[in-house]
């Protein structure tokens, strides 16, 4: 610092003759010496340390990893410039490093951040109006990309910036090594459009890494450096002047050609908003991990970079491959959509998430692990499950699967099954296993559509209606939920009715598991969706749903075909599948078994068939848990075939009586709860009525609003009981023999028959008007 000042003290006070100052604007002079020392000062304590500026340094790109810290995708986060991952200085071939130093600063290893016989042969050059090389060395031009008033815009720098700049070259030089200098200058010199540093440059122009850049490449590189935007012909000239200059003149053969070649690949990249230059495995769950993070007060927005994820590469690329083949068989069916999504039962990991079918798909971007669609039948465990749970069936127990028509507040619900065929009397068992809309429809009517939207609720489904909103269409999957939280659910009965949610970030620590199924009841549903006899009645022994090895699974069709589904687990690993478009536009005759089905069955199969994966799946027969007990039972009249069944304990049965009423628990049927009763008024109050029934077993009693009402409630008989409407809010109670509540309804009556009772009472006002 000292030689400076003295070099600045002689330069300005001086004449040419020692001890003789020039007198003549001297003030000016002491002027110009003080901003000089202040720029000086200011670009002394401005200048970051190299620790800094690789600290700083943000790519425009992120990288997710897999579980094993794999790359499975690399996103593009901001549009402006494209910056791929810091190189080290080692790490870029000496091709390029040769090339750049002959071009830019042949003297950067001996001069101290300026070049000064570069700045008179520049000053030479200008005073003759000839053209040379430039006098900016390698340390000036970082000087102006790592100070922003320094940076060259549109115009040229001004006189202060020029001076500024070179005092942080030199201050560079004094606090930064020169491969220091070199590193930086090549991770930030910005190249040809939106590329900055060499590593970006490298691979969308030439599809390597920086080391592997022959000679011929580096010299391309390098004369974009001096003119970004120059033609193919121009940029070629240059090149090959360096290539000259280092005696490789050889290579100058064609060189124009090369540059033509790759320009119009960069031009054609150029009109993607994002670039793929490194895998594309995962993009829906990369958007999502890798994103802008919120920007700080007076801070540059910072970006989440190198996340890595709870992914497996291996089950990623095997399951979007295994989702895209199936969609490409179909592509005669309407069908371009689909998901895939694998999860660890013990951990929660996601190790596949496979949002869409990628070029086959017209909404690829939508992803479809979180996008909301009905469920169709993929609900049905959880209802039985929670019947089981609660001692209202067995497994063994017999529904009826015949044609029944429930009211509802918006008319009747007439529920059908997928075959448009009745089956009769079915066990539970049967009733699951083979999808039975109408068994599981009957049961809703026992547990109650609240009772059922509750428990789904604190499976993770968030639905966003009430239980009494979705009513008996609950049983059948008219709820909007995304494969993520279904498959999740299933995860719960994989794991004996423990719920906890999922993990997507290995820096995310594993969810807590909370009892939320009973775990006996759990068990007895996966043994059900287990068994290839149960589910034989709709599906045969042999389909896309059987595997060698012990799974539970079901499918799932929503209305008019929109979505099909595939749910199930093993011992170690829950898949989801879901298909359909993401238009919401129906398939052509694509069921659950034949479009979501086989992409499960394959990668449920590499999942049991890789040797690396810890907790391969086992192919033996489970043990029943405590609170589980296995008999045999038979059925009157053998409506099934004998066989050993599981129950809960306290509950089991070795014989099966034929009854079509008495598995039903007695519940009212009509008026269902919260019902607006609208009187017409052009019919005589005393011709209308609301019929009052209920469904079950055994004898009843009515109660409306506290008063008995003299007629005996007969659940599954013929019998009911018309009442004379009458204006207001109702409460009407169902109680059995002993007076326990058995069910209870509100509902309201609206319409004209008010006005009389306001009429009646106004004489009385009339009345008493004279005694006022």
């Amino acid at each position: 610092m000292r030689v400076q000042w003295r070099r600045l003290k002689s330069l300005l006070f001086d004449d040419g003759r020692p001890g003789k100052p020039v007198k003549a604007g001297r003030c000016a002079r002491y002027l110009l010496a003080a901003v000089c020392l202040c720029l000086h000062f200011t670009a002394a304590f401005a200048v970051p340390t190299f620790a800094e500026v690789q600290r700083d340094f943000r790519s425009s790109d992120a990288l997710l990893y897999d579980r094993n810290g794999v790359v499975i995708h690399q996103l593009r986060l901001n549009p402006k410039e494209r910056k791929l991952s810091w190189v080290r200085l080692e790490d870029v071939s000496p091709a390029f490093r040769n090339a750049l130093i002959a071009s830019e600063d042949k003297r950067f290893y001996q001069h101290g951040g300026v070049d000064w016989n570069a700045v008179a042969a520049a000053a030479w050059g200008n005073l003759w109006n000839t053209r040379t090389r430039g006098a900016s060395t390698i340390t000036m031009q970082l000087a102006g990309l790592l100070q922003e008033d320094l940076r060259r815009r549109a115009a040229p720098r001004s006189a202060t910036q020029k001076i500024s700049q070179v005092f942080v070259a030199q201050v560079l030089e004094q606090r930064w090594r020169k491969d220091q200098i070199l590193e930086a200058y090549l991770n930030l010199v910005a190249f040809r459009g939106e590329l900055v540093g060499v590593h970006a440059l490298s691979r969308v122009l030439f599809d390597k890494h920086p080391s592997g850049l022959d000679q011929v490449e580096a010299a391309i590189a390098v004369a974009l450096i001096r003119a970004p935007n120059a033609k193919p012909a121009k940029v070629a000239e240059r090149a090959c002047a360096m290539l000259k200059e280092q005696n490789l003149a050889a290579y100058c053969q064609n060189l124009q050609g090369i540059a033509e070649l790759r320009f119009a690949r960069l031009t054609a990249r150029s009109d993607q908003l994002s670039v793929a230059t490194g895998p594309q495995l995962a993009p829906h769950l990369a958007r999502r991990l890798l994103k802008l993070a919120p920007q700080a007060a007076g801070k540059a927005a910072a970006t989440v970079q190198n996340v890595r994820s709870t992914l497996d590469a291996g089950v990623q690329s095997f399951a979007r491959d295994a989702l895209v083949r199936q969609l490409s068989a179909l592509v005669d069916r309407n069908i371009e959509d689909g998901a895939v999504v694998v999860l660890d039962n013990a951990s929660g990991d996601v190790l596949a998430w496979v949002g869409s079918s990628g070029s086959l798909s017209d909404a690829s971007q939508v992803d479809g692990v979180v996008a909301l669609r009905q469920a169709g039948s993929t609900l049905k465990p959880f209802l039985y499950e929670l019947a089981i749970e609660k001692k209202w069936l067995t497994a063994a127990s017999i529904l009826d699967d015949s044609a029944v028509n429930l009211p509802t507040t918006s008319g009747l619900y007439i529920p059908q099954n997928y075959d448009k065929h009745f089956k009769g009397l079915v066990s539970v068992r049967t009733a699951l296993g083979s999808s039975l809309n109408i068994p599981a429809v009957r049961t809703l009517v026992t547990v109650t559509p609240e009772t059922f939207f509750q428990r789904l609720q604190k499976l993770g489904f968030q639905l966003r209606e009430s239980g009494d909103y979705y009513g008996y269409s609950l049983a059948l999957g008219s709820a909007d939920v995304s494969l993520l939280a279904l498959t999740n659910a299933y995860r719960s009965l994989a794991n004996n009715g423990s719920y906890g949610s999922v993990r997507v970030s290995a820096a995310d620590a594993p969810a807590r598991q909370v009892a939320v199924m009973d775990a006996a009841s759990s068990f007895i549903v996966s043994d059900i969706l287990a068994d290839r006899a149960a589910r034989a009645v709709t599906f045969g022994l042999e389909n896309a749903l059987a595997t060698r090895f012990w799974a539970a699974v079901k499918t799932g069709t929503s209305k008019d075909m929109r979505d099909n589904w595939c749910v199930g687990y093993s011992e170690r690993y829950t898949v989801g599948v879901w298909v359909g478009n993401a238009s919401g536009s129906p398939m052509w005759d694509v069921s659950g078994v034949t479009g979501a089905a086989p992409v499960w069955q394959e990668v449920m199969a590499y999942l049991n068939g890789r040797a690396d994966i810890p907790g391969k799946v086992k192919s033996a027969p489970r043990v029943p848990i405590a609170g589980v007990v296995a008999m045999p039972v038979q059925y009157e009249s053998s409506l099934e075939a004998p066989r050993k069944e599981l129950f809960l304990a306290g509950t089991g049965q070795r014989l099966i009586r034929l009854s079509r009423s008495n598995e039903i628990y007695p519940s009212i049927r009509y008026p269902t709860a919260g019902m607006l009763v609208a009187l017409d008024p052009d019919i005589p109050p005393q011709r209308q009525r609301i019929r009052f029934a209920a469904q079950g077993t055994g004898n009843g009693h009515w109660r409306l609003d506290g008063k008995p009402i003299p007629v005996a409630a007969r659940p599954g008989k013929e019998s009911a009981y018309d009442w004379m409407p009458w204006p207001g809010k109702h409460q009407l109670v169902l109680l059995d023999a002993k007076g326990t509540v058995l069910d209870q309804v509100h509902f309201e009556v609206r319409g004209a028959l008010e006005k009389p009772q306001v009429a009646r009472n106004r004489p009385r006002k009339k009345a008493a008007d004279p005694k006022g």
